[in-house]
């Protein structure tokens, strides 16, 4: 809601990049002339075992309960369209919860998007940019209730989302697009829904490592066009990034499938601590239209298809290591370092393997520079020169080097060593002024006794002291080639 100036109140300004893709978006929408704007929606009913759909002939909001009550927003929603996708829902053994007994109002997950189609609508001249004027039936199917809808170009449809599977996301997605081709209609889908609500310490919701993976992941899958990937995201990683748009996007995928079409990531970006992204997926129009642009992009696709894209942690780690080898000068900041690691703050450790073994490893516990791009730079310059165990790293020994990147969580104290899982958590064993720290899943350290035993040796404390302060930790883990992953 901060996003609409109303509520804001200057604050918007503070995610401008949004506030310009979401405009660039909402003129294309007027540009479509669609008949109907379906918006999936987090903040919708949400249930369970059931997705909830509108068959109200109106819907209303207003960002009241953000301090701006006159900020309002009237639609009208497409019946015929909606009671057509119940039906069809229902005949694919999918619940449907509809208004006559889950009446609601416009939600904020609805309404922001919406507010900026009513604002290209209003200073396009109103009804002459939609191509229809109040009462006027749009569409083929001669709707009575698909006349202008007040604020907006055409009518809505509004669907919640629910806990049900990802597949059963991805079948309602089908649904939709099937309903639109048989009503003959013009659809404009608008998959609403926040990316990690935890990316900054200083946020409403905190900052975990999964925080920034989670919206790398989302917005890499945006920007290539791979929809497909979205169902492969790994549900754990999901949890704990406390996204809300994930169901919202599957649904859109479904719609998509089998239509050409053409993937652009307008912006991403996270001030407050919470992932906000906006992308566009262009399809061609009822003459086929874009299937061309669409077959001339697919052999740049397949030429790049065995080249995975850099993790830009290793990324920077590498840099770090290569420029302070090469010239003992500390590494400047790249140009293109993804927002998301500037946004944060975390503890990290850079990890050197040459011809499989260990070559240097350190780290910091606990964020010690501005951002996550620059605790990686110093950690690398660190890794590479610092490791008491190792000779300092010398050029010819740069192209066998292998990085791999760990970014802690805040580390939380126990009580026990049973509350401990050498796969799952790193330990950090306190005594005073002596500390040492062990990171999870290792080779070599298969129990907990092994774990508490090297981390104590590493702080110089007897391993048979059990008087002892013990934390536990999780980290993200980044490694060449492969996703970044909880550890």
């Amino acid at each position: 809601p901060l996003i609409v100036p109303a509520v804001g109140r200057g604050e918007e300004r503070g995610i401008q990049a949004t506030i310009d893709a979401y405009r660039q978006v909402a003129s294309e929408v007027l540009a479509a002339k669609p008949d109907v704007l379906v918006v999936t929606s987090p903040h919708a009913p949400y249930f369970r075992d059931a997705f909830h759909v509108t068959t109200d002939a109106e819907l209303t909001g207003s960002m009241a309960r953000f301090r701006a009550p006159a900020c309002r927003i009237d639609a009208r929603t497409d019946v015929d369209f909606a009671r057509a996708l119940v039906a069809e829902m229902r005949e694919a053994d999918i619940p449907a919860a509809t208004s006559d007994r889950w009446p609601d109002d416009m939600d904020h997950g609805t309404f922001v998007p919406l507010h900026f189609v009513k604002e290209a609508f209003r200073e396009a001249g109103g009804a002459e940019a939609g191509g229809a004027a109040d009462g006027e039936a749009v569409g083929g199917a001669g709707n009575a209730d698909a006349g202008r809808a007040g604020d907006l170009p055409c009518p809505i449809l509004r669907i919640g989302l629910s806990l049900l599977p990802a597949e059963t996301h991805r079948e309602l997605g089908r649904i939709i697009a099937q309903v639109a081709d048989d009503q003959h209609k013009r659809v404009v889908f608008i998959a609403s829904g926040d990316l990690s609500h935890k990316l900054k310490a200083d946020g409403p919701y905190g900052f975990v490592p999964e925080g920034p993976v989670f919206d790398e992941e989302i917005c890499k899958l945006f920007a290539t066009g791979n929809l497909e990937g979205l169902f492969a995201m790994d549900d754990a990683l999901c949890d704990a990034a406390a996204e809300c748009g994930l169901p919202s996007f599957r649904i859109m995928a479904g719609a998509l499938e089998d239509v050409p079409f053409k993937a652009e990531l307008l912006s991403h970006e996270g001030p407050f601590g919470v992932g906000y992204g906006v992308a566009a997926f262009r399809v061609g129009g009822p003459d086929g239209g874009g299937e061309a642009e669409a077959e001339a992009a697919a052999p740049a696709v397949e030429e790049n298809a065995g080249q995975a894209p850099v993790d830009p942690c290793i990324a920077l780690a590498r840099l770090s290591v290569e420029t302070f080898v090469r010239t003992g000068k500390p590494a400047k900041l790249p140009a293109d370092v993804p927002a998301e690691l500037l946004s944060v703050r975390a503890g990290a450790f850079v990890s050197l393997h040459e011809h499989g073994e260990l070559r240097g490893c350190i780290g910091t516990i606990g964020p010690t520079c501005d951002n996550l791009a620059q605790e990686i730079l110093q950690n690398g310059i660190s890794a590479c020169s610092k490791d008491p165990r190792f000779d300092p790293v010398a050029p010819e020994e740069l192209d066998w080097l292998e990085y791999s990147v760990d970014v802690l969580a805040a580390p939380e104290p126990i009580l026990s060593p049973e509350q401990l899982d050498v796969m799952r958590y790193g330990v950090i064993v306190t005594k005073g002024y002596r500390r040492g720290l062990l990171l999870p899943n290792l080779e070599g350290v298969d129990t907990v006794a092994d774990q508490l035993a090297i981390a104590k040796r590493k702080a110089g404390i007897s391993p048979w002291d059990e008087d002892v302060e013990l934390q536990r930790f999780q980290v993200v883990r980044h490694t060449l080639g492969g996703e970044p992953r909880l550890s």
